[in-house]
């Protein structure tokens, strides 16, 4: 088990060994490990849609919406009115 004390505004966190030997080899030269859990926690943020228009790959995309239109008919259907 290992800790990580900062002097301002810290929080003691306990990591396993496999987590603690990640996120020391996730460090960059210079980079704190509050840094390191700062920087990946922002890569992994939520993105607006808007981001992926227009970036489909492949030929395959009206094989894709043609799944999406039938998944969403199916689900439709199961729907229960619970109070008619």
């Amino acid at each position: 088990m290992h800790m990580h004390i900062e002097s301002c505004m810290t929080k003691v966190i306990s990591l396993s060994n496999e987590a603690y030997q990640t996120l020391k080899d996730s460090k960059k030269p210079g980079e704190s490990f509050s840094d390191v859990v700062l920087r990946v926690i922002k890569t992994k943020k939520k993105k607006s849609l808007l981001e992926f228009s227009c970036k489909w790959v492949g030929d395959d995309a009206d094989e894709v919406l043609a799944q999406i239109m039938k998944d969403r008919e199916q689900s439709a259907s199961r729907k229960v009115d619970l109070f008619p």
